[in-house]
Order: structure tokens, then C-alpha cells, then sequence
């Protein structure tokens, strides 16, 4: 069932973590063939699906060492008609994946979720087009009509919202709201953003949230940025202004690199993850409504880690050394960056 589709818990305070960088790691780090970066693809076969169960388990384990929330992202980035369709995929086929994808997720929330480790399930939905570059720009009409069928499938699938990851132009971002909203699901907005803080449109990330709120009466639950390191926006967000209050969650590269040189590029860039955690508790310390953390291209667990060290107060004694809780009463204190993992 939806469990929480009319009541999102990462609209509170708590903090709720996201996987790192899918697709990244499944080719880099496990050595798999993912054509056009579609991680569905794997969803064919059983082989596959443990290798996409492997992935998932390792961040709700995390989850739960942490006592903290995780919102799992379905591996369907690539799984809307015109991709399907460039990878084989008849209608009916790629329907089925789309619910696999999501059944996997709820496979793992039974397995996993506890009263401290909420875990809620998202269909994700990508761009159309291309991730980084909108050659081909559609209007919100064409958008709407040509997300509405994935996100009516996550919807009987019983996931509990849908977010749109990599959004880089605002008429397919107003077009998925809108789409989500005729559904009665919840959306999340993600943008991505190129090295001067500005969407590959041009277009500045303020103007681009306002739009997309004018356009559907603030429909989104909230926004997110995502697919571009933490150097590429702190200045845009230091810059101030009410419209922040509307990013709830961060999904960043661990590369410096910009997009056209991510393009170019045949080795991962995996970056610092220490410093990586050291950049998310700066966000986190400015704004801390930021309570969505989760990392992109290049991030794996290790990223991940890193931001619940370096921003969490986590239970020292007991997740170091697995001890009972002396009088059932926590120490909270907040690690330094450089400070060894948990085992």
C-alpha cells in the first residue's frame, strides 16, 4: 500500500537520507552494463534484480545504523516511452518494469523499516531528453501528456510520491507537477544546475522554483537539487531570499567537473567523501531545513556515510561499539569530519 502518500515524513525535521549515484556506481564500482544509463535494463533478469536489491539494502542499512529516515528512489530514470522505446521495450514491457522497480522498493521497506527508520517509496521520473543538455525543449502541455502514463503506473504501484530527478528546464518540471497533481500524487521538483548556479537554460534556480509554483499553485512538495557538486550552488543559495524555504533536499555530484566534462569523461571521478560530508554539514548548518541528503553521480555509500558523520548527532557509544545505551540514555555529540566510520 501508499503508506505515506498523504502524509510525507520528510516534511518534518527529521532527517531523511537518499542513495547515492545509481547509475555511477552499477557501472564503475560493479562492472555493469547499463545501456543509456538506464538501471531498469537490470530489472529483466534475476541477476539483475540482486544486483539492484544489493545496491538498495546497503543504503537501508545505513539508514538503520543511523536511526535515521531514507526515501528509496526507483531505478527508473530511463524508464518512460521514448527511452523504452530506444531500448526495445514494447508499452506493455516497460510498464512492467516501471511496477518491478517499484515492487523491489517495497520488498525492501518491509525488510527494513523500523518506528526510528521510516523509509518512504518514490517513483522517479528523468527528463525526455537529455540530463544535462534541453535541445529539445517541449511545452507544458507536451509534458504533462508525455509523463502522465509513468507516473499513473507508480500511482497504482502504490508508491508513496514521484520525483523528477535532473530537471533542467521548467516546462517539463510545471508539466510533470501538473501531471502529478491530476493523479492525486505528491511530486517532487529536482533541479539540476551547471557551475555558476544557473539551470543549462540560463535561467537562475530562484526564477525557475517561482515559475513552476506560479505555474501550479505551488504543486510541488518540495524542491531539490541535484547532478552538480556543492561549490556549483553554495553561493546562489548564500544569496538569500524566501524561495529557499522551498528546497528541502540535496542530491549532489561528488566531481568538481562541470556537466560537459562528466560528458567526456570514461573514469568516475568518486571525489573527497570526507570533504563531501564536511560541504553538506555547511548546508546543513545555514539551512537547516535541508533534511533530504543523498548524493549523485559519482556518490556511493562511502558519500554517504560521510554526511551522517559530519551532520548528524549520531549515537556515539552505540554505534561504535554496538553496547547497550547506559540508563537507556543517548550522548549526542557531533562528529568531525575526519572521523572514523562506524563498524
Amino acid at each position: 500500500m501508499a503508506q505515506y502518500r498523504h502524509h510525507l515524513p520528510q516534511l518534518s525535521n527529521d532527517i531523511f537520507l537518499t542513495d547515492g549515484g545509481l547509475e555511477t556506481t552499477l557501472i564503475f564500482l560493479e562492472g555493469l552494463n547499463l545501456p543509456d544509463f538506464a538501471a531498469f535494463d537490470l530489472l529483466r533478469h534475476p541477476a539483475g534484480y540482486q544486483s539492484l536489491q544489493k545496491y538498495f539494502r546497503t543504503y537501508a542499512n545505513l539508514a538503520q545504523t543511523y536511526q535515521v529516515g531514507l526515501i528509496l528512489e526507483s531505478a527508473t530514470w530511463r524508464a518512460s516511452s521514448d527511452w523504452g522505446t530506444k531500448l526495445g521495450y514494447s508499452p506493455a514491457i516497460l510498464a512492467e518494469m516501471n511496477r518491478r522497480a517499484i515492487a523491489l522498493l517495497h520488498s525492501i521497506r518491509q525488510e527494513y523499516e523500523t518506528e526510528q527508520c521510516r523509509i518512504v517509496i518514490s517513483g522517479c521520473v528523468g527528463p525526455r531528453g537529455d540530463g544535462y543538455v534541453p535541445a529539445e525543449v517541449m511545452t507544458v502541455n507536451a509534458a504533462e501528456n508525455y509523463h502522465r502514463n509513468q507516473i499513473a503506473i507508480f500511482r497504482d504501484a502504490d508508491a508513496d510520491l514521484v520525483t523528477a530527478i535532473t530537471m533542467n528546464y521548467v516546462q517539463e518540471a510545471i508539466g510533470i507537477t501538473r501531471a502529478a497533481q491530476s493523479l492525486g500524487m505528491p511530486v517532487v521538483i529536482s533541479f539540476t544546475v551547471e557551475t555558476n548556479g544557473k539551470l543549462p537554460t540560463g535561467q537562475p534556480l530562484s526564477e525557475a522554483i517561482a515559475q513552476v509554483d506560479a505555474a501550479t499553485d505551488s504543486g510541488p512538495a518540495y524542491y531539490m537539487i541535484n547532478c552538480a557538486h556543492p561549490t556549483h550552488f553554495a553561493d546562489v543559495l548564500a544569496d538569500g531570499g524566501s524561495w529557499l524555504e522551498r528546497i528541502r533536499g540535496i542530491r549532489a555530484n561528488a566531481s568538481v567537473k562541470s556537466h560537459a566534462e562528466l560528458n567526456e569523461s570514461d573514469t568516475l571521478d568518486e571525489g573527497n567523501p570526507e570533504e563531501f560530508g564536511s560541504q553538506y554539514r555547511e548546508l546543513r548548518q545555514q539551512f537547516p531545513h535541508f533534511t533530504v541528503l543523498g548524493g549523485c553521480c559519482g556518490t556511493d555509500d562511502r558519500h554517504i556515510k560521510a554526511i551522517c558523520q559530519a551532520c548528524l548527532p549520531v549515537l556515539g557509544s552505540h554505534l561504535l561499539s554496538g553496547k547497550r545505551l547506559i540508563n537507556s540514555e543517548p550522548i549526542y555529540f557531533m562528529p568531525s569530519a575526519n572521523y572514523s566510520n562506524p563498524a
